[in-house]
């Protein structure tokens, strides 16, 4: 759930109304792959319900990461166009809104304060996930230890949103229950 504050603390009701109207929403059964490492994308997803696993060829038979409620996945292959480095798999039943990368561009070239918002929250993300990985492979100049002791924080002014992005959650899954 802490990674949906990126997004839904930074991006507004009209903003999410929008995708859940332009979105669809997915089911993944278990052991189904959502991305498949080096093919085109052609959507960005939120996970709604579930765990996915993130692996990767060049370390084969071990998952790399695991992705939780509220996190983001395509969001790297929508920013530079490239094919995914890694695949996305569901560890059991997963629920995602999928919105399709052609009217997620469409809406950021024609509503400049949803581009506004939509690429801080991103960067945001975005940030915290590499600040995660650069700590936990202890390059972040004291040991992994110390990554992990500030792997959970969240910025003072995201803090301040909490509320209102976890009801926003809330707000999105039942919205998405109903469709």
């Amino acid at each position: 759930m802490r990674k949906a504050l990126f997004f839904l603390g930074i991006l507004n009701d009209g903003d999410l109304d929008w995708m859940i109207a332009h979105g669809n929403k997915r089911e993944v059964s278990a052991g189904s792959v959502l991305v498949h490492e080096g093919r085109p994308l052609d959507s960005m997803f939120i996970v709604l319900e579930g765990q996915l696993a993130v692996s990767t060829s060049r370390v084969a038979g071990k998952d790399l990461a695991r992705l939780m409620c509220g996190e983001v996945v395509g969001e790297m292959s929508f920013l530079d166009s490239r094919p995914p480095s890694a695949s996305v798999r569901a560890l059991g039943k997963c629920s995602v809104l999928s919105v399709s990368k052609d009217r997620l561009l469409e809406k950021l070239g024609s509503d400049t304060a949803f581009a506004a918002r939509f690429y801080h929250a991103l960067g945001v993300f975005l940030s915290d996930r590499l600040r995660s990985t650069v700590g936990m492979l202890g390059y972040s100049g004291g040991d992994k230890l110390d990554a992990q002791e500030y792997a959970d924080e969240i910025d003072p002014v995201l803090l301040d949103r909490v509320d209102l992005a976890a009801a926003r959650f809330d707000w999105l899954q039942r919205k998405l229950q109903s469709v």
